[in-house]
């Protein structure tokens, strides 16, 4: 299939992807310590590892739901913007451990970060980030990241049950 290209300028969806990622690291970085090291790296791939999946599930061949970027085909900005989603998964663990979140109030934390994310595509959307294909949607999303946050809560269980030698 031939290649699709949207533009050839650095402009504004690789700077959402390089101040994202920027900002998103330096936060990891400087917010006070909460995991082991070996528990905040997996909850930070935890972002990456979903968003990698996902990203290349939905836009690889042969039905390509949306392009990442200006192109495509895989390029250097593509795997950043991978990167850009591991802060947002610790920053999701690190908050629901902050706060305390009981389990009964875990659905009310998902919805806030389902819409909460569904926010944050329809900007990337905007920027041009990501372009829908084929009949793609927001909606679509907005039910992977149901999925996907429903999953780092359980994980979240499991890691808090057992402690972090089990893994």
């Amino acid at each position: 299939m031939k290649e699709i290209r949207y533009d050839h300028q650095f402009n504004s969806n690789e700077w959402t992807i390089v101040i994202a990622s920027l900002v998103g690291i330096l936060l990891v970085l400087l917010l006070p310590k909460r995991f082991t090291k070996k528990t905040t790296c997996v909850y930070f791939m935890c972002g990456v590892f979903f968003g990698f999946l996902f990203d290349h599930t939905l836009s690889v061949l042969p039905v390509r739901y949306y392009i990442i970027n200006d192109s495509s085909s895989f390029e250097w900005m593509d795997f950043l913007s991978h990167v850009m989603y591991g802060p947002f998964s610790y920053l999701f663990f690190y908050l629901y451990d902050f706060f305390h979140i009981k389990k009964r109030f875990s659905l009310l934390y998902i919805l806030v970060w389902v819409f909460m994310s569904v926010g944050i595509e329809h900007l990337c959307v905007k920027l041009g980030v990501f372009h829908y294909e084929h009949g793609y949607t927001i909606y679509y999303s907005f039910l992977i990241y149901i999925l996907v946050v429903s999953f780092w809560v359980i994980f979240y269980w499991m890691i808090q049950k057992n402690g972090d030698t089990s893994y």
